[in-house]
């Protein structure tokens, strides 16, 4: 008897449905496992052979083959444990799967003793076999969870191989409850990084309002210990909310790179990935064998925060231009190559110079110029460039910092963030654009509409400033969400010289 069931693969975020193609032949023992599995999946023969043991079931003699189809796609992961054993216990005719379950995907990973332990990657695969006219999916109760975010699909989750098994036979001792709707919402925190904590800078915390209303790259540059860590750490205080379809492609990325909490299936707030400066380029943009994802991945729809900003590699630095660009990273090995989406916030720090002090009021540099001048050319024009606001944070006045006055609080500022981003919401909501940040050519000509003389002060500063062809767009697309936040439909001359003033500081 041959058996044929069904599991998913996953390359990158795209799944890829298998066929589980079972045959047992009389003759010599043998396990025999065809269609480019990796070593994780020739090691299930141990994990198969004893979970079918101690699920008081006969494990068949003779020489079991199995089929993995189609045989050009190569598979990884321990996710068809589930499928190839029951594929076995059919084929050996120890159990009987309804017909309903033959088209049902079915991924899991099985221990020694017949349990089912939780995979990496579920959401992304119920997600693609939906996608696939798939109508069950079968996997782990500890996934399950997760799995029902996707609405349209059953989800059966199990705790072992024979609870299956006997669900197959009796039609009972399953419990097929759908989980409590899981909450996108949550109660508000109280910041240890609270901008009303922050002294001074309101030049500065204005720069961040407005890169966090629209989602723009910002640069901020000032001496040691003027409040740039602080201040990139109290931004996560301001950023708005997540849209639903926000924290399914958050969660996906998460739960395909396996950092994903079984008691937190869906992720409620934007990611803020921090990185240090000896990262390697692998660990910022992603790769490995087998591909995973990178911490601009991890950041999706979230910021990547990266201080000691020229402390960086060059060549580390340079394989942020593409991902800042198209907000997707394609990883290309000999095997293949996925991509993984990358739609993140950046933020930087940096000192204007090695001992930090350069052009400061109170201090005095050390550094010889050729030093400044190599420090300052680690970030590549490039790169400048597809950074929307350059933020000069001068060093704290004494009065400021013996203040017992507090600054405007986060909670004031986010509400600012939050409408102006609802603005964008529904001027983008026939497309999949989320803010201003992502505008295309075409969005920036309908949306970014210039009066006269608006257009005019834009014309003599791009010229004057000798700004290329990517500046001028992004100037205009930092317009619009200044305009946003002033609950303006026009761009007029002030939002347009606010604008350009956060150009002033490229090198």
């Amino acid at each position: 008897m041959i058996s044929k069931l069904k599991s998913l693969t996953l390359v990158g975020l795209e799944g890829y449905i298998v066929d589980i193609e079972t045959v047992i032949h009389r003759g010599i023992p043998a396990f025999i496992i065809v269609g480019l599995p990796d070593a994780s999946i020739q090691e299930a023969r141990e994990r198969v052979k004893s979970a079918i043991k101690q699920s008081s079931f006969d494990f068949p003699r003779g020489k079991i083959a199995l089929n993995l189809a189609p045989a050009n796609l190569r598979k990884q992961g321990a996710r068809f444990d589930l499928a190839i054993a029951l594929g076995i216990l059919e084929a050996s005719r120890q159990i009987n799967i309804p017909d309903k379950y033959k088209s049902a995907i079915m991924i899991g990973e099985l221990s020694f003793d017949g349990h089912l332990r939780p995979i990496a990657g579920v959401l992304p695969s119920v997600h693609a076999a939906f996608m696939q006219g798939v109508k069950t999916v079968i996997l782990p109760k500890e996934n399950a969870p997760e799995a029902h975010l996707i609405k349209g699909i059953e989800v059966i989750g199990v705790q072992s191989l024979k609870e299956l098994c006997d669900y197959f036979a009796t039609g009972e001792g399953l419990s097929l409850e759908i989980p409590v709707a899981i909450k996108t919402k949550k109660k508000p925190k109280i910041f240890p990084f609270d901008f009303k904590y922050i002294k001074g800078n309101k030049l500065v915390k204005r720069g961040l309002e407005i890169a966090a209303a629209g989602g723009h790259n910002l640069l901020m540059n000032g001496p040691p210990g003027s409040g740039k860590t602080m201040l990139a750490k109290a931004y996560s205080t301001i950023l708005p909310d997540l849209t639903f379809d926000e924290s399914l492609d958050i969660t996906k990325v998460h739960s395909i790179a396996g950092v994903l909490r079984t008691s937190e299936p869906v992720l409620t707030e934007r990611p803020f990935r921090v990185v240090h400066h000896t990262a390697s380029g692998v660990a910022i943009v992603g790769g490995g064998n087998p591909p995973r994802p990178g911490e601009i991945s991890l950041a999706h729809r979230g910021v990547l925060f990266l201080d000691e900003f020229a402390e960086f590699s060059a060549k580390t630095l340079e394989v942020l231009r593409q991902p800042l660009e198209d907000g997707v990273i394609r990883i290309s090995r000999a095997v293949g190559s996925v991509s993984y989406p990358a739609k993140f916030s950046l933020v930087a720090a940096m000192n204007p110079c090695p001992c930090g002090f350069y052009e400061d009021a109170k201090k005095d540099c050390t550094c010889a110029p050729f030093a400044v001048q190599r420090y300052r050319q680690k970030i590549s024009g490039p790169i400048l460039d597809r950074i929307d606001l350059h933020l000069n944070v001068p060093r704290v006045e004494i009065s400021d910092l013996s203040s017992t006055a507090l600054s405007e609080p986060s909670s004031v500022v986010r509400q600012r963030v939050q409408q102006a981003r609802g603005y964008q919401i529904r001027r983008f909501e026939q497309t999949k654009t989320i803010c201003n940040s992502e505008m295309n050519s075409a969005q920036v000509m309908a949306y970014c509409v210039l009066e006269k003389d608006s257009q005019e002060l834009l014309n003599q500063i791009v010229d004057k400033m000798q700004l290329s062809g990517r500046a001028y767009y992004r100037t205009l697309k930092l317009a619009r969400t200044i305009a946003d936040l002033s609950e303006s439909a026009d761009i007029k001359v002030n939002h347009i010289a606010e604008a350009v003033q956060y150009r002033a500081t490229v090198a």
